[in-house]
């Protein structure tokens, strides 16, 4: 009687893939060849703006995005916060020149799961991935100590800006823009009086005391989407 083969297991370790939102093309490529130089990740998508990513994140379903912060259209922070609430499968990790507490605190505060400076060596960026996919939280030994207690989820705090909403974000950023109430409405759909009540509400999160100051603490705090 014949002995048959024995039978091989067809499973294997499924290739990661990997979303890659920089609004630099050089930068993207860059990005691509490091995280697919040993073959066990796939960049399936490379995008620019904010915008893009939320709609690539949705089409393309990758386990990983890695973001950077400051983007036309829509910023990282925010494409962060939509991707998150809209795909929870899908761990996103910042990647950016910006490493000023505020700006650690909101991407972890929206859903980042790591946060790596774009000056750290490229197996960094590695490392943060693997342990993202592990189920653990990264971010840069450079930054970690700006954040009280190293980052714990815990002890992250919130900023003003945290505390405003969706749309009140939206006309903040159509104000960074230079856009009048007039301008903000159409584009928004709103009444110019539902716009001026927005910039009212904001103020007073913010703590401003008018449109000047409320766009200064933008271009200090946040990340512009103009």
């Amino acid at each position: 009687m014949r002995k048959e083969a024995p039978i091989k297991s067809s499973q294997v370790n499924p290739t990661l893939r990997i979303l890659v939102v920089d609004d630099h093309g050089i930068v993207r490529e860059g990005l691509s060849v490091l995280l697919e130089r040993d073959g066990t990740r796939k960049v399936v998508g490379s995008v620019a703006t904010g915008e893009e990513a939320v709609i690539a994140a949705e089409r393309l379903s990758p386990d990983i995005v890695i973001m950077d912060l400051v983007l036309p259209s829509l910023n990282g922070i925010d494409a962060t916060r939509n991707i998150v609430k809209n795909c929870p499968r899908i761990s996103v990790i910042a990647l950016s020149a910006c490493h000023t507490p505020e700006q650690v605190s909101r991407a972890l505060n929206a859903g980042a799961r790591g946060y790596v400076v774009k000056a750290a060596v490229g197996n960094e960026l590695i490392r943060a991935i693997s342990e993202v996919m592990a189920g653990r939280r990264y971010i840069s030994p450079a930054i970690s100590d700006l954040l009280t207690g190293g980052g714990s989820a815990s002890t992250i705090p919130l900023s003003p800006y945290d505390c405003l909403s969706d749309r009140e974000r939206e006309v903040l950023h159509c104000v960074v823009g230079g856009l009048t109430s007039s301008d903000i409405a159409r584009r928004l759909s709103l009444s110019r009086k539902t716009v001026d009540t927005y910039r009212g509400r904001m103020m007073v999160k913010l703590g401003v005391a008018n449109r000047s100051a409320l766009i200064r603490y933008a271009l200090k705090y946040e990340l512009p989407s103009v």
